[in-house]
């Protein structure tokens, strides 16, 4: 834990001007990114008395080691910066909002040459339209149903759409009329592009004129006594009316806005937003985050902000957002929103009227939101909290263990030995920091001795990244000037080292937790003291008693079972042996799909695929000569040569059997029908695998 005032700049240093700053650990790690209109100001409130700070910012900056920052011309420029490098670095005391849901949007792939309409998650994707996001799949699915009757665009995957081409029959969709089948050329490109058109233009809002056309049209067909078009036409008209029931009218001025509310205690905070296009609720999403200080309503709705809107741009920012408080200032914000659409954006409390009403909605979620997540037991910052303090106090630990790391070793008998390395902070799993190895000194099983290997190679790695970025010079400590990284006084120059993020193994946990007993973890501790690392603890959990083994020691330590140590501990050791046993099957696959052709360096996927093509099968490759291996497309002679060389080497696989009627099988199988190397028989399974056990 480091004294505040340590590394407290002195008086005068500090910039009276806007700007956006970062608090580092002892290992050069952006712990804090924050932005300041005067960063003197600002900077003055982290050194008070520590008794005054909030709870979370006095751990921040006891856990701080320097501080440093940046000055820019205007307060938008601040805000920008500030919202790219919380993205880069991902401080870890950073307000965060986290859900534990991908929200579902309805997706448009206009970047296709037949658009297809689907479900999709993640990260947006150029060229495709977005709608939503909705709370629930199945409700796109509804909507989606309802609407193919209208608007029959292609829903269905490349590889159904291919084989639908190759053998001239649609899907089902296609004959009930749900798709307009462009695989088999019912409709041309250009149509069916503008049946995707239309169908984007009725998701965005734009209902009436459409519904008033179809109402003519019907109409048209009555008169010239054609009942069954015009039937045919009302049941599109209900459907679409169905479609459009599902989403309640909200605002009657068909307005497009999103709200956004806040519900809010003294550790944490929840925020709902609920997104209005036409008029209609479109979609709705949520967060949750932890409170890092005493942070206003208003500070909260521009990190909201901030994260909703960073990656958008242009009608994915609508023109009007409603919030429960306003940034102090507003105009920063309301300009880079504005600077994100392209076009002004109304950032303003609603006060009467039925934005108000609708503002009063979205605060109730927002409430039940914060409600719920406080009865959720691994999320709840004062679980957490009471968990490491439990841990700290059972294992003696100077300090609660704010990164724990632990590992496990997954093999088959014998075979396919890895491990796995697994990070939780601040009791939450950190996925981005998992690592998994191959043991690689020795063959065969032995638990303790491959768990000496992964936490030597960890560490030695650890060791290496310290000795590169300086922090052995003689004399120095963490965040001293070190000419190599790039670092000068002061400190507001821009930093040409890694700015904070670790590179692999970089960052050091204060607890290292094995899965075993203590052979297990004698052999971890020993690792350590080989490398004269003496400041992290170690433990392990065994299985059989869920009992905490410390090193050198002769009993266990035993935790109650309702303790939520315990838990914590547990959660950490079932999520590095899941890690690890998902790395060795995968592992294990791609040696039972592994054949010669797999053996022949520098021969990619594309090559071997071109020979399997070219020839048939691997039997028929074996037995061609090296001119004919020429003549494939992208094989020069060297490597035909090196083709032969290691097909000589490959023992003939035996022949395949049809196991009902024994009659050997010739090996002549079509490429499309191989598996792992194209054209080679490929047994069903080897007696290890099927008698073996996973561990």
């Amino acid at each position: 834990m480091a004294d505040p005032s340590s590394y407290r700049p002195k008086p005068g240093e500090i910039p009276d001007s806007p700007g956006v700053y970062r608090f580092r650990d002892e290992h050069r790690r952006v712990i804090y990114v924050g932005k300041a209109k005067s960063l003197r100001q600002r900077l003055a409130n982290y050194f008070q008395d520590l008794a005054g700070l909030h709870p979370r910012t006095r751990s921040m900056v006891t856990t701080a080691a320097s501080v440093e920052w940046t000055v820019v011309s205007t307060e938008v420029e601040a805000l920008q910066l500030e919202y790219s490098w919380i993205k880069e670095y991902d401080p870890r005391f950073n307000v965060k909002y986290r859900d534990d849901k991908s929200y579902p949007y309805l997706a448009v792939t206009m970047n296709e040459e037949f658009p297809r309409v689907q479900v999709m998650r993640g990260h947006k994707k150029k060229g495709v339209r977005y709608f939503g996001p909705y709370t629930h799949a199945w409700a796109i699915r509804d909507t989606v149903d309802l609407l193919l009757r209208v608007f029959p665009v292609r829903t269905c995957s490349a590889g159904v759409f291919k084989n639908a081409a190759r053998t001239g029959r649609p899907c089902l969709l296609g004959y009930i009329d749900k798709c307009s089948a462009p695989c088999v050329d019912r409709i041309s490109a250009e149509d069916h592009r503008g049946l995707a058109e239309e169908f984007s233009d009725f998701m965005t809002g734009r209902t009436g004129a459409y519904l008033r056309r179809l109402e003519r049209r019907m109409a048209q067909a009555a008169e010239e006594m054609e009942y069954e078009r015009a039937a045919r036409l009302r049941d599109d008209i209900a459907a679409l009316k169905k479609a459009m029931e599902k989403s309640a009218v909200v605002l009657a001025d068909a307005t497009d806005a999103d709200l956004i509310a806040v519900a809010e205690d003294e550790l944490e905070a929840a925020v709902q937003i609920f997104h209005v296009r036409g008029g209609r609720v479109r979609g709705q999403r949520g967060w949750v985050t932890d409170k890092v200080e005493e942070i206003t309503t208003g500070a909260l709705v521009e990190h909201a902000l901030q994260q909703l809107y960073g990656e958008e741009t242009g009608d994915a920012v609508p023109r009007e957002v409603l919030v429960p408080a306003l940034p102090d200032p507003v105009e920063p914000v309301q300009q880079w929103l504005t600077g994100r659409r392209g076009s002004g954006v109304s950032l303003r409390i609603p006060q009467r009227g039925d934005k108000r009403a609708l503002m009063e909605t979205v605060e109730r979620n927002a409430q039940q939101a914060l409600v719920l997540h406080k009865t959720k037991r691994a999320s709840d910052l004062t679980t957490r909290s009471r968990a490491l303090e439990e841990i700290t106090d059972a294992l003696e630990l100077d300090s609660a263990p704010l990164r724990i790391e632990c590992y496990d070793i997954s093999h088959l008998q014998g075979d396919d030995v890895v491990a796995s390395m697994v990070v939780f902070e601040d009791g939450l799993a950190r996925r981005s920091e998992y690592r998994r190895f191959q043991i690689k000194g020795f063959a065969g099983q032995d638990d303790v001795r491959s768990m000496h290997e992964v936490i030597t190679r960890r560490f030695r790695r650890y060791l290496a990244e310290k000795e590169r970025t300086g922090e052995w010079a003689d004399g120095g400590e963490p965040g001293a000037e070190d000419s190599s990284a790039g670092l000068a006084e002061p400190p507001v120059t821009t930093l040409t080292e890694d700015e904070g993020r670790p590179r692999r193994f970089a960052y050091p946990p204060q607890l290292v937790v094995v899965d075993g007993g203590a052979p297990q973890v004698a052999a971890a501790q020993r690792a350590l003291d080989e490398l004269g690392i003496d400041d992290i603890a170690v433990c392990g959990l065994a299985k059989r008693l869920e009992e905490v083994w410390l090193p050198g020691e002769t009993d266990p330590v035993v935790l109650p079972r309702t303790s939520e140590g315990l838990y914590l501990l547990q959660r950490v050791r079932d999520e590095a042996h899941r890690f690890a046993i998902t790395y060795q099957r995968a592992k294990r696959a791609k040696r039972f799909r592994a054949g010669p052709l797999d053996e022949v360096p520098g021969l990619g996927e594309t090559r071997k695929q071109a020979l399997i093509k070219h020839f048939g099968s691997v039997k028929r490759l074996r037995s061609a000569t090296i001119d004919q291996i020429c003549e494939v497309p992208g094989i020069g002679r060297k490597t035909a040569e090196t083709i032969v060389a290691a097909l000589d080497r490959a023992a003939p696989a035996a022949p395949a059997v049809n196991t009902a009627t024994g009659e050997i099988m010739d090996d002549t199988e079509e490429p499309g029908q191989t598996t792992g190397s194209p054209g080679e028989p490929v047994s069903t399974g080897a007696p290890d695998e099927r008698r073996g056990q996973d561990r």
